[in-house]
């Protein structure tokens, strides 16, 4: 499965990354929004993996953009954050997120969590 990270810290992205490449998917990485978009446009992701909290564009407005364009709306996007006092799981869900996955991640649970998503989406 073609996985997009889009994590803004160095050192969850690594480990995003990692776990997720060991798990046998193809995985590509971006710290901000907008290199996302421009990721997203060049080769569309079976699933998003993707940080709330990021520098520039934040991502639940990513999300709204991804899920206003027909093009991009049927991808589904995990979100992920640390921040469950500012980001309530209903604004989550509501802005287009299929899941959210709050950190410190569970690495033994994150690809399959992505998987059962995925698949949920395409049902």
């Amino acid at each position: 499965m073609k996985v997009l990270v889009i994590e803004d810290n160095p050192t969850d992205l690594k480990l995003m990354g990692e776990v997720l490449k060991m798990s046998g998917h193809i995985v590509r990485e971006r710290t901000s929004a907008e290199e996302a978009v421009d990721a997203i446009a060049a080769d569309v992701p079976d699933v998003i993996l993707l940080d709330l909290h990021l520098p520039g564009m934040d991502g639940l407005t990513l999300v709204r953009r991804l899920k206003a364009n027909a093009a991009t709306n049927p991808i589904p996007v995990v979100a992920v954050t640390a921040y469950t006092d500012r980001y309530r799981r209903d604004d989550i869900v509501a802005a287009g997120c299929e899941a959210c996955i709050t950190k410190p991640i569970d690495t033994r649970k994150l690809s399959e969590q992505l998987v059962q998503t995925a698949e949920r989406k395409t049902r």
